[in-house]
């Protein structure tokens, strides 16, 4: 079972990949609340972007193909 902290991180990372930017905006507001670190938290965003950032590279690499 993943605790609260670990929870909130994750949506982070999910909301920065989803580019969903009230999500973004209510997770980290939500887990500065919960006194998650600021280091924490720009891991999940960085996560987030990385995993954004990779969806979007597969997606022009089929689009150049088409």
């Amino acid at each position: 079972m993943l605790d609260a902290k670990t929870k909130e991180l994750i949506a982070i990372g999910a909301s920065v990949a989803a580019n969903c930017i009230p999500c973004v905006k209510y997770h980290t507001n939500k887990a500065k609340e919960m006194a998650l670190d600021q280091e924490s938290i720009q891991d999940a965003i960085t996560m987030g972007q990385k995993v954004r950032q990779g969806a979007a590279g597969e997606m022009d690499e089929l689009l150049e193909k088409l």
